[in-house]
């Protein structure tokens, strides 16, 4: 509002009296008062006013000063010091329909002002101030007084129309629009609404003006994570004179976090030893909630700390060696908004001995492998470091590349080729790294084969006598064990297949009780089995002689005796018929019981050593050994040959105490 200078009025030095006084005269506006300008002044409700009144004389010249409004010829306000009693002491005269109290004039004041408080809104109007003089032309002073209506307290809504309160606006997130409407009801003259951040001006456009409403809509677009406590603010404005009326909101924002990292995490680690690591975040707000995971999986085993602006995590675990190559995520999220978060993902480098497993060709089938077959085995390795070195063995012996036997090893293969049953067996596979060694699953592998003798590297002779039963018994080897046996004699004359109940079967034997009766009853027995996998290919022999007990030996000499040793040869009886075998006894000269003995299946011939060990030992015992030497075979054994001429140790007796001798044929 534009303020005029003020313009004094003159006219006539009268000596009319106002209220309070008792002089006559008119108060109303003259023609001269009609040309005295007039000073817009400008006062806020409820507020106080100062209407200036200049007056330029002292107050011994002042007659009365009276205040008028409007074209009213009654004054409203008179100040009277027309005698010496009122000049000492001035009387202040205000009508009660008008200010009453409110009113009050101040001659003193620089330049004298009528000072009205708590302003009305009907105290709005023109008003004219007359200085009557004792000497001087009146003065008159006009003012145009305007009473503002501030408005009332801004209303702040959304963008749905609902009113805010409090004065936290949000919690936003980055990105979103803020849109608030600033309502303002009343206010004469019409107040300004206008939007201010932080206490700089960005919209004072009204969006609509209806009666006494008038609406600000202000659109914040994109806030971002710096707009974060930022101050909207909503002001009415309709004079200078007042402080605006304005409401204020602090923008809250839920942010993301800005960091997060997982501190020194180790470039290694050993499986099934456990590890504490730490993951750090900042930026978020709220504080962010710090979760681990390995792969999908959430690992709980945490504990945190969250200070003023950042969260720490400890997360303890054991790696496992399936963990190798898995990821650890550290995630940092609000945790008042899903999907807020940032995360960081570390790759394990788990370390351990090989594990090794060992397992059959695919394409074998355990239960059906025989000799001949090929065969292979796979030793399938996992290990970090990788494997250095691989070993295979076969019931814990190693086994070698050896293309000559059809051994054959390739990476981490394992070739037997046309296996015999000799390859059956455990095998087991071995694998070496920087963190150590470990030996596969055993694996048995079955081989199944054709039956064969148990003795097959020899022809067995069976001594029997005419019309003596013995018992032939066929002993066989076979994987799976035979199912059936089959029996032929064959002398020099005849071969004759032997009826099946004259054998029995008992697993992989068969027993066959046979009584020569003559000559041509004496030959060769043959025996075979048969299996799921074949016949036998070479037949069990028995040899059937005829046989008796065999001779004594006899002429036993002693030769080469030294102190400790001596070596006895005897002459061989007849055999029987069949294989003998000598037999030395030294037997106690007391008891009758043999102490020791040698035998010797090729001759009659034996080595007696460690002589002077057995004397001290006879000695003590106060005892002798005498010598005896027969023979046996398959029927029973020989008479004794007893050495009468050779004797160890004395005939004083003592307690029998056993020693270690050695004594070789």
């Amino acid at each position: 509002r534009l303020h005029s200078t003020s313009g004094v009025g003159m006219s006539g030095g009268g000596s009319s009296m106002g209220p309070g006084g008792g002089g006559s005269g008119s108060g109303g506006i003259s023609s001269k008062d009609s040309h005295v300008k007039t000073k817009d002044i400008d006062a806020v409700e409820g507020k106080s006013v100062s209407l200036p009144c200049p007056i330029t004389e002292p107050l011994d010249n002042v007659y009365m000063v009276l205040w008028f409004r409007d074209n009213a010829g009654i004054p409203l306000y008179s100040f009277d010091v027309r005698d010496k009693e009122s000049r000492e002491q001035p009387r202040h005269w205000s009508a009660p329909e008008v200010f009453g109290s409110r009113a009050k004039f101040h001659f003193d004041s620089q330049p004298a002002t009528l000072e009205i408080k708590d302003i009305k809104r009907h105290d709005q109007g023109i008003y004219r101030c007359r200085v009557d003089f004792r000497t001087s032309q009146t003065q008159s002073f006009r003012f145009n007084l305007s009473v503002i209506i501030l408005p009332e307290q801004p209303i702040i809504m959304d963008r749905w129309g609902r009113q805010l309160n409090g004065t936290q606006l949000g919690p936003k997130q980055e990105g979103d629009d803020i849109v608030i409407t600033c309502r303002v009801v009343g206010g004469r003259p019409q107040p300004q609404v206008r939007w201010l951040v932080n206490g700089l001006l960005v919209d004072n456009q009204n969006e609509h003006n209806s009666g006494d409403v008038i609406e600000n809509r202000l659109l914040w677009p994109s806030v971002q994570r710096n707009d974060l406590n930022s101050v909207f603010t909503c002001q009415a404005l309709n004079t200078q004179l007042d402080k605006p009326k304005e409401k204020s909101f602090i923008l809250d924002m839920h942010l993301k976090p800005l960091v997060v990292k997982i501190l020194e995490p180790p470039s290694s680690m050993i499986a099934d030893r456990r590890y504490e690591v730490s993951c750090e975040s900042s930026g978020s707000r709220p504080n962010a909630i710090i979760t681990w995971y390995k792969g999908k999986r959430q690992l709980r085993r945490t504990k945190d700390d969250i200070s003023k602006n950042s969260t720490r995590s400890e997360l303890s675990f054991v790696p496992t060696t399936d963990d190798d190559g898995k990821s650890i995520t550290c995630r940092a999220e609000n945790p008042n908004v899903n999907g807020l978060y940032l995360e960081t993902m570390w790759k394990l480098n788990v370390v351990y001995p090989p594990l090794v497993t060992l397992r059959l060709g695919s394409t074998l089938t355990p239960d059906d492998i025989k000799e001949g077959d090929d065969v292979y085995f796979e030793c399938h390795v996992q290990s970090n470091p990788q494997w250095r070195k691989l070993l295979w063995l076969h019931n814990g012996i190693h086994l070698e590349h050896n293309t000559s036997a059809r051994v054959i090893r390739s990476n981490q293969s394992l070739v037997l080729q046309k296996i015999t049953k000799h390859y059956a067996g455990n095998y087991a596979c071995s694998a070496i790294n920087d963190e150590g060694e470990t030996v596969s699953n055993q694996l048995p592998l079955r081989v199944k084969y054709t039956p064969m003798c148990k003795h097959a590297d020899r022809v067995i002779l069976i001594g029997a006598s005419k019309d003596e039963t013995v018992e032939v018994v066929c002993e066989i080897q076979a994987d799976p064990p035979p199912r059936t046996f089959r029996w032929k004699f064959n002398n020099s004359g005849e071969t004759l297949d032997v009826g099946s109940e004259r054998f029995s079967v008992n697993g992989s034997r068969s027993i066959l009780k046979y009584t020569p009766v003559t000559d041509q009853d004496y030959g060769t027995l043959s025996c075979w089995a048969s299996n799921e996998v074949g016949t036998q290919q070479h037949p069990c022999l028995f040899q059937v002689v005829l046989a008796a007990l065999p001779n004594a030996v006899s002429n036993c000499t002693v030769f080469n005796r030294t102190e400790l040793s001596v070596d006895i040869q005897c002459i061989p009886g007849y055999d029987g018929g069949l294989p003998q075998i000598f037999v030395l006894e030294m037997f106690s000269t007391r008891t009758g019981i043999t102490r020791f003995n040698l035998s010797n299946a090729e001759e009659a011939l034996f080595s007696l050593e460690n002589l002077d060990t057995l004397t001290s030992m006879m000695v003590q015992e106060n005892n002798s050994l005498r010598l005896r030497i027969y023979s046996y075979n398959q029927k029973g054994r020989s008479a004794a040959y007893l050495l009468t001429d050779f004797i160890i140790g004395s005939t004083a007796y003592k307690t029998d105490d056993d020693v270690t001798l050695t004594l070789s044929p």
